[in-house]
């Protein structure tokens, strides 16, 4: 997923005419930071996500659908007034909860493997010594 939506991120920016430069100064993070947004090494995007929607006159969940081609048309045809337009939003903020949620659940397991990896690595080294 992350490397779909750093993909479209790619494709948006390149689309508006920014530089990874200026989307950096935009969203207040290194310009290495950002690169690692779009080459999908960082799950940060999530952190900037509203200014990513406004960078790109997009609805936040634009990011997470598989449609690429219809980010702007979908942008567009948003009807039924306000009530409807809130009770997207509170899907939008759901949809965007949930993810975030994953992200970070497989950045934990990933982290625990870690951890596990350096106490069998300390534990080996222990017992060469003794």
């Amino acid at each position: 997923m992350t490397n779909t939506v750093a993909e479209k991120i790619k494709r948006l920016r390149k689309s508006k005419g920014f530089s990874q430069d200026d989307m950096a100064d935009k969203l207040h993070i290194s310009q290495s930071a950002y690169a690692r947004i779009e080459s999908g090494e960082s799950n940060s995007w999530v952190h900037h996500i509203e200014k990513l929607s406004e960078i790109f006159e997009i609805k936040p969940e634009n990011f997470l659908t598989d449609e690429a081609n219809n980010l702007e048309q979908e942008n567009t045809d948003q009807k039924g007034g306000m009530a409807f337009q809130f009770v997207g939003t509170i899907n939008t903020i759901n949809s965007l909860s949930e993810k975030v949620i994953e992200l970070y659940e497989e950045r934990i397991k990933e982290l625990k493997e870690q951890v596990e990896f350096w106490k069998d690595q300390a534990g080996n080294s222990n017992n060469s010594v003794n």
